[in-house]
This record gives structure tokens, C-alpha cells and sequence, in this order.
């Protein structure tokens, strides 16, 4: 299978200043897997790439560490070292103004849900909160004595130290590593509010920025852990059948595989496995977004955290509780609120330029209003510190990250697993889409519908017998259906090969046998006059037809026919009315892709296509539309799903293979899945720029009332709050989708 295609990796360097501080350069998050018996620790302000980086610098003199794994989502870092290395590298965090915490990964392999810290710092919050009120009250109601202004300045001093130690501990960090930030930014302005006299102010806008710090952090975690919240879906615990027949509640996580567990109706089923008794229909939605329960009976797949309506199921394990897919497409989320979009690069250069700019600006007001506009020193300072709390670029940089992340958690709700903030974000440029036949726009189960064995001196039973044994060793479906349709043993092979996009080959009975697409004939030079005309036949009602051929002619012929999904041709008329272009690509003949395309609603069809010429048709494609998507299984497709803008694997619950390959997974085989992404997409780029508008605006009206002095701190706080929290909760807007 291939990796996501590499044009999309998120790019080398990035810059952040989210709502707690940050504006280093960072690399590109790249979340790794967690080691075992790596020492975990929970970083609870660790909230950005750029704050990853500071704790990747602070660690990389340390020797003795081995590995490092970020999960920004989960502000878990795991370090694979020895334990001086971890005291010394938990030292190291600290100085670099960060406090870490050991924890313990819960049994599912996935992080673990943090709270934001609504607990004992919001009670800090609340005194200093409280304590600010009283100093702004002596100040204003008070006889103005020097016990009453020290007990006063006694109290803003309380309010600042119990509110703002993060704020100051990370600032002077900053300020020590040569950089300007939002805790620096906040830092300076109190400090200087409290020098000049205006303490009360001063701890009341520390109380405030701390307060709108809690509650913008709890709004962030809302859309972060959308997604993680789906863990509690699965249960803690499985019926598993004992040696002696008896059934006994086990531990999800301590079930093996190929152990057998049993489900009730009503209950959630607790790992992944395969029915092998009994038969029920099965909610999936947590899973495939499907809100229709599906029948399974002995064979099908069910997977963990979905449930169980109407009889009881007994199913063989399959994957372990760390392993499941409803883990593993919570880890590719996390994976993917990691990556970086555009538009938060864009705004990540902006603001690395715009915070130092803005701290510029201020000392000029500072240092030349008393000179050019004939302002008092202390009047000019007051408000050189408002322009610096309102041009904080906490509300604009917050921004772009809690709308992609409540995006990606909108999708995954729905059964769409996007890799990352840049496809999220790229969708909405989508002008062509390529499809696979077999599985994508068809049901993906043909059936045998016609045989015809041709004149030869071989009996036509040898000749089915040859057909069903060469069928039987294949995986393609058309190969299943031919096996099943002619239900006959098998003969043993030897020398089999599997030739891609054409068929099997095998010796049988001394003699070499192949069975194949009428294209593999050709190339053999057994076709005839004759057999064109049966093919053409077979191939005009849209039938997929192979071949059985000795090394000398054509024994048989096979038609097998699938049926177009439903939902496929309401999925290629949304793609229309969105203006995406559709192009079926398929190895089936010209005339079968033709009849199928018609039927679907497709632009253009064409058959007769190797994996190589999928290749071609893609880049082709690229040129003449724009951005274009493929979409198939992520198997034999694989060159033409790296080479597209966006690889888009369809009905991949379970599957490792398909998760991995694609950019887009569409966790149920439903086409329709595919405009609804780019609907999401082009939301989450309007909603993107609503909120940089909206920041920026806000921060350019505050900046003109604090040079004009019509603005005091008070108002440069409430205004700062105010924007982070609107766009905030215009980006979690998504999650009602």
C-alpha cells in the first residue's frame, strides 16, 4: 500500500502563538506511536506544535533518551529512556515553564480524556477574581490612606500571583529564549499597569485574561475529545467462552485473540471479531456513520462499540482492545489534529511577524507620544500596555486549529476518517473525481450469471473443475463470484501467479491454465472472430466477462454482473451539482465501463486500464480539471490514490491496509460520503476566514480607541476575551453537522 501522498505532508516549519502563549517556530507535528514502557507524562499547557518544540529543544542536549512521542491532543508526551534521563528531561520541562505529570495509558491504547482544568484553578481564578474586586473597590471607595492603599496593592499583588504564575512562568521563558509571546505580551502589561500605579486594574485584567484562558481552554477540549469520546462507547468488559463451554466476564483488555466472546441484544459489542454463531442487525454509526442497522450472520465482521439490536451474537476475536477500528480511527484523528491546514500556516507566518510588530508599536506610543502629541509619560505608557493586551494574538490564532479540529471530529462522527487539517481543508478544491468500479459505484458482490464452455477436446466438467480451482486461489471479486457460482472442488495448483489487473495463471494437470480479462486473452493471441462476437454480447449489458485459455486456445467463458449502489447515483448527481467532473477508471472492458457509467450518471468511462494506466489517467486528469480525487479500494488502485491531490479508500472498517494508504477513508463503501466532505470542507474554509475577519476586526477597532485613549484595560481585556471566545464558538459551530 503507499503512504499518504507525499505533495500533502505538512510542511517543514510552522509558527503558532495559540490562546496559551506560543510563537516559536515549530516543526510540523508528526505524532508518534507510544513505546512500550515509555514513561508517559500529561503536559496540561502543552497545547500547540510550537510549544512542542520548545519541549524538543529543552530535551535535546539530554543524553539517554531514545524516542519522543507528542499527542498534542491529548497533551500526553511519552519518553523511551532510562530513569536518569527521565528526571533530567522532567527537570528540563519545567524550566522551560511547562509542568508535567506522570500518568498511565488507559487500556484501550489511546489517550486518555484530560479536563481542562475547570477544577482547581477555576477556584484559584475565582479568588483571584475576587480578590481583584477588592482591591478595585478600596481604591475607588476608600478614604485614600497609606494602610488602605498597601492592604489594596497588597490584594491586586494576591490576585496577580494566584492568576498569573502560568502566565508569568512561560512569558519569562519566552522573553529568556529571545522570543515575544502571548504570556510575555500579558506579563509586561500587568507589570507595568501595577509600576505606574494602576494596580487594581492590573489585577483584574490578569484575573480576566486567566479566567478566559479556562474557559477558551474548555471550549477547545469540547472539540478535541468529540471524537475521543467515543471510547466510551466500547465496554470495559466481554463474555468470553471458558475451556469447559462456560461463559465468564473477562477484562476487554486481557481477551486474546481468536478467543470466542458472546454479545447480547441491546448491549455494545466490546472488541472487533467475526460472527460465529447466531445472526442480528447491528447499529454501526459510532463506527461507519451508518444510521440503518446492518444484518450479520456467520462470516460478517462486527466491530467494537457498536451495538448489538436483536439477537445474541457469538463472534471470534479478531483484534486486541488497543487494536480495534474504533481505536485505531480515534488515533488516526489525533494523527490528524497534529497536521497544520493552509489557512493555519498562513495564520501561524502572520502572527510570528505580527506580535513583535504590534510590542514595537507600543514602545513607539510609549516612548514618542509625549513628544509628537504632547501626552503626560505615565498617559503615554498607559496606553502603550492597553495596545499591548489588545493586540494579543491569542483570538487570532486560536482560531484556525478549533475549527479544524471540530471538522475533522464532524467528519469521523459521520463515518469519514480525513488524515488531516490540509485535506480537510484542500476538499473544497476538488474539480474531478476518478472512481473504481468494483466496490466504489457497484455493490462490489457480483454474481456468475452466464457460462459458456467452448468446443474443445477437453470433457466440460474438467473445464469447470479447471475454472473453479484457479478461481478459488484468487481474491479479486469477480474471481469469488465465478467460485461460488460454479460450487465445484478444487484441484491442486503449482507455479500460481496472480498477474495485476489481468488474472491468475497456474499449472493443473501438467498443463498451464489461465484464467483472465478478455484484455490477457488478446495479449495471449487466443482471441478469434468468433469469441469477439460472444464477448461483445456479454460486455454491451454491461457484464464483466473472463476467460478460461489453455496455451492454446479458449475453453471457456465466464459473464459475471454487479449492480450499481443507490446511493452511488444520488453521490455522482451531488458531485454535479457541486461542479466536480466523475471519470470511471476500471480494468473491466470499454463496453461493460461504458453501460455501467451511463447507468450511474458518470462524465466520461474508460476501460481496459492496468494500474500504470490509472496512473496516467490521473495525471491527465490533474491537467485538464485541476485538483482531482481517486477513489477506490486502496489496494490495486494504490498508484493512482498516491498520485491524486486527494486518495479517498472506500469501505476500509477493519481494513489496516486502507486506513493507512489514503488521505480520506469512508469507513462504509457509501459514495454519497464523498460530496458531503467537500460540503464540510468548503464550511470549515468559510468559517476559517469568518473568524480571521472577525479577530482582526475587533483588534483593529480597540487599537484605535487605546491610541485615541478611549479605551482603558478593562476594555482591552473584555475585548480580547470576547474575540477568542467568538471564534471559538463559531468554529464548534461544525460539530452540530
Amino acid at each position: 500500500m503507499t503512504q499518504p501522498s507525499p505533495h500533502y505532508q505538512a510542511q517543514a516549519e510552522s509558527t503558532c502563538g495559540c490562546a496559551r502563549g506560543c510563537s516559536a517556530v515549530a516543526p510540523a507535528a508528526n505524532v508518534e506511536p507510544t513505546r512500550t514502557g515509555a514513561t508517559v507524562l500529561l503536559i496540561p499547557t502543552m497545547d500547540c506544535p510550537s510549544e512542542e518544540n520548545d519541549i524538543r529543544r529543552a530535551l535535546g542536549a539530554i543524553e539517554g533518551i531514545r524516542s519522543l512521542g507528542f499527542q498534542l491532543s491529548a497533551r500526553t508526551l511519552s519518553i523511551d529512556a532510562g530513569e536518569d534521563a527521565i528526571a533530567e528531561a522532567i527537570a528540563a520541562i519545567r524550566r522551560a515553564g511547562f509542568e508535567p505529570k506522570a500518568v498511565t495509558q488507559d487500556s484501550a491504547g489511546v489517550s486518555p480524556l484530560h479536563p481542562s482544568g475547570m477544577g482547581s484553578g477555576f477556584g484559584r481564578v475565582v479568588l483571584a477574581l475576587l480578590l481583584a474586586i477588592g482591591a478595585e473597590a478600596l481604591d475607588y471607595f476608600a478614604p485614600d490612606t497609606v494602610l488602605l492603599k498597601g492592604l489594596g496593592m497588597a490584594m491586586a499583588a494576591a490576585a496577580i500571583s494566584l492568576s498569573g504564575f502560568s502566565t508569568y512562568s512561560k512569558g519569562l521563558a519566552a522573553l529568556r529564549r529571545g522570543q515575544l509571546n502571548m504570556n510575555a505580551l500579558m506579563g509586561v502589561a500587568v507589570t507595568g499597569a501595577f509600576l505606574i500605579g494602576q494596580w487594581p486594574e492590573a489585577a483584574m485584567v490578569m484575573a480576566l485574561y486567566a479566567l478566559a484562558e479556562l474557559i477558551e481552554a474548555r471550549s477547545v477540549d469540547r472539540a478535541r475529545n468529540a471524537i475521543k469520546s467515543l471510547l466510551s462507547l466500547t465496554p470495559d468488559t466481554a463474555e468470553v467462552r471458558q475451556a469447559d463451554g462456560q461463559w465468564r466476564e473477562l477484562a476487554a483488555a486481557k481477551v486474546a485473540l481468536g478467543e470466542t466472546a458472546r454479545v447480547k441484544p441491546g448491549a455494545r459489542i466490546p472488541l472487533d471479531g467475526r460472527v460465529t454463531a447466531g445472526n442480528s442487525a447491528v447499529n454501526q454509526a459510532p463506527v461507519t456513520g451508518e444510521s440503518i442497522p446492518v444484518d450479520k450472520t456467520i462470516g460478517d465482521p462486527v466491530f467494537a462499540g457498536t451495538i448489538n439490536k436483536t439477537g445474541i451474537l457469538e463472534f471470534e476475536v479478531t483484534a486486541a482492545a488497543d487494536n480495534t477500528t474504533l481505536a485505531r480511527i480515534i488515533h488516526a484523528v489525533e494523527q490528524a489534529q497534529g497536521t497544520r491546514a493552509p489557512t493555519q500556516r498562513f495564520v501561524d507566518r502572520f502572527a510570528a511577524i505580527y506580535t513583535p510588530a504590534v510590542f514595537l508599536v507600543a514602545v513607539a506610543v510609549a516612548a514618542l507620544g509625549p513628544w509628537l502629541f504632547d501626552w503626560g509619560w505615565t498617559q503615554s505608557l498607559y496606553k502603550a500596555l492597553v495596545l499591548l493586551v489588545i493586540a494579543c494574538p491569542c483570538a487570532l490564532v486560536i482560531a484556525t486549529p478549533v475549527t479544524v479540529v471540530s471538522g475533522l471530529a464532524a467528519a469521523a462522527r459521520r463515518g469519514i476518517l480525513i488524515k488531516g487539517g490540509v485535506y480537510l481543508e484542500e476538499a473544497r478544491k476538488l474539480r474531478a473525481i476518478a472512481l473504481d468500479k468494483t466496490g466504489t459505484i457497484t455493490e462490489g458482490k457480483p454474481r456468475l450469471v452466464a457460462t459458456e464452455v467452448l468446443p474443445s477436446s477437453v470433457p466440460e466438467s474438467q473445464v469447470l473443475f479447471w475454472a473453479a480451482s484457479l478461481a478459488g486461489h484468487s481474491d479479486h471479486p469477480v474471481a469469488k463470484a465465478i467460485a461460488s457460482g460454479l460450487n465445484l472442488p478444487e484441484y491442486g495448483l503449482t507455479d500460481f501467479v496472480a498477474l495485476a489487473g489481468r488474472g491468475v495463471e497456474a499449472r493443473t494437470d501438467g498443463r498451464k491454465m489461465t484464467l483472465g480479462n478478455h484484455r490477457l486473452i488478446e495479449e495471449r493471441g487466443l482471441c478469434s472472430a468468433e469469441i469477439e462476437a460472444r464477448l461483445n454480447i456479454h460486455e454491451t449489458q454491461g457484464r464483466s466477462v473472463t476467460l478460461l485459455a489453455s496455451e492454446q486456445q479458449v475453453l471457456a467463458i465466464f459473464a459475471v454482473a454487479d449492480t450499481i449502489k443507490e446511493s452511488s447515483r444520488e453521490a455522482l448527481a451531488e458531485l454535479h451539482q457541486l461542479g466536480v467532473a466523475s471519470v470511471m477508471l476500471t480494468g473491466d472492458n470499454s463496453a461493460t465501463a461504458g453501460t455501467i457509467a451511463k447507468q450511474a450518471g458518470i462524465d466520461d468511462a474508460r476501460g481496459n486500464l492496468l494500474p500504470e494506466d490509472k496512473l496516467t489517467a490521473i495525471e491527465e486528469m490533474q491537467r485538464r480539471y485541476g485538483a482531482t480525487a481517486m477513489t477506490g479500494d486502496g489496494i490495486n488502485d494504490a498508484p493512482a490514490l498516491a498520485r491524486a491531490d486527494i486518495g479517498v479508500a472506500m469501505g476500509a472498517a477493519g481494513t489496516d491496509t486502507a486506513m493507512e494508504a489514503a488521505d480520506v477513508v469512508i469507513m462504509n463503501d457509501d459514495l454519497r460520503r464523498i460530496p458531503e466532505t467537500i460540503r464540510l470542507s468548503r464550511s470549515v474554509h468559510s468559517i476559517l476566514w469568518q473568524n480571521i475577519v472577525l479577530a482582526l476586526g475587533i483588534k483593529a477597532v480597540f487599537m484605535v480607541l487605546a491610541i485615541a485613549g478611549s479605551a482603558t484595560m478593562w476594555m482591552a481585556v473584555f475585548a480580547d476575551m470576547g474575540a477568542s471566545l467568538l471564534v471559538v464558538f463559531n468554529g464548534l459551530r461544525l460539530l452540530r453537522r
